[in-house]
């Protein structure tokens, strides 16, 4: 029976009447090691990568990078510098992708903010030979970002708000606003996506009231979105926003902490759901020569009256006339 075409890690296992590679035991030593090694790039299982040792100032950071990297400092990227000083080395290479037509950076990063600001750093305290690990890649803006997001999805240091914001900028720039294209193509699912980009859709007075985006979390945005979508009540949730934005304001002029996240949670929520309190309605009384109550009349909704004769022992035509001014009072 004819067999189909054999792959190169077949060939490399053995002749015409070996049997596949995949049931064969792993080779060992140099040469074995090799040759697994060889079958691996032959199958798919595993992709050689080019990795190249440079000076960090002649890269540049993406602009569509995840990360603020004007907010990294010793202290964020600590972790980081008390690695690379132990090694000698960084370990793990950044992404990044060539760039054309800028005289002074040869690469962008995609993925290695932090590892970059750190080489950049330690190579203007005492280590200026430090040289920056990058693996250069082609890759579309699209796939940029899918990578970068895989990459940092799972750090603990990026924070909700800085995800929501990236996920709206790319929902816009490489998914053409289709929120189910997008979660088809980062393999999420849609409740999953939206609750980030509930967040990055608050309005700029709330994210203010909090003091900073640093603290705003999913459930803060999950909590506050069906309140945003009614006038009457996001209305009133930016009002009291406003109110607490100036709290916090003077909080910091102080050197006081900022009200916490689930106390300004509370009180947007609370103010949204606050009743104003309906405002008596105003009486109107015509009184007889005596001071005795010929009519009187209440305003009620919906712009009626309602009037009581107290007395029908009253003369007919004072009680008419008493109607007469309530109506003249209450429509005039």
């Amino acid at each position: 029976m004819a067999r189909g075409n054999r792959g190169f890690g077949d060939l490399i296992a053995g002749g015409e009447g070996a049997r596949p590679a995949s049931r064969l035991p792993p080779r060992t030593g140099i040469l074995g090691a090799r040759e697994n090694r060889l079958a691996e790039l032959a199958g798919g299982a595993a992709v050689s990568r080019v990795h190249e040792l440079v000076d960090p100032a002649r890269c540049r950071i993406w602009e569509g990078h995840n990360r603020d990297y004007a907010a990294l400092s010793e202290e964020l990227c600590g972790d980081l510098i008390e690695s690379f000083r132990a090694q000698r080395k960084q370990e793990m290479p950044a992404i990044v992708r060539r760039v054309a037509n800028d005289p002074d950076h040869d690469f962008e990063v995609i993925c290695g903010a932090r590892r970059h600001w750190t080489v950049s750093w330690l190579r203007s305290h005492d280590y200026p030979d430090f040289r920056f690990l990058i693996e250069p890649r082609e890759l579309s803006d699209e796939e940029a970002f899918r990578l970068a997001d895989l990459e940092n999805r799972s750090r603990k240091d990026l924070t909700d708000y800085e995800r929501a914001t990236d996920y709206a900028r790319a929902i816009d720039r490489y998914y053409e606003g289709s929120q189910q294209r997008m979660v088809e193509r980062l393999e999420v699912s849609k409740s999953w996506l939206s609750r980030y980009l509930e967040l990055a859709r608050l309005p700029p007075e709330v994210v203010a009231s909090f003091g900073t985006s640093k603290v705003i979390g999913i459930s803060h945005a999950a909590r506050l979105a069906p309140l945003l979508k009614v006038p009457l009540t996001r209305e009133r949730v930016v009002t009291e926003a406003v109110a607490i934005a100036q709290e916090q304001l003077a909080r910091e002029q102080r050197s006081e902490a900022f009200l916490s996240a689930a106390a300004v949670t509370a009180r947007l929520a609370a103010a949204a759901t606050k009743r104003q309190k309906a405002s008596q309605p105003k009486e109107l009384v015509v009184h007889g020569g005596e001071g005795t109550v010929l009519a009187r009349a209440q305003k009620v909704r919906g712009g009626g009256l309602a009037i009581t004769v107290p007395s029908l022992r009253t003369d007919k035509a004072q009680i008419l006339q008493a109607l007469s001014q309530l109506l003249d009072r209450a429509v005039g």
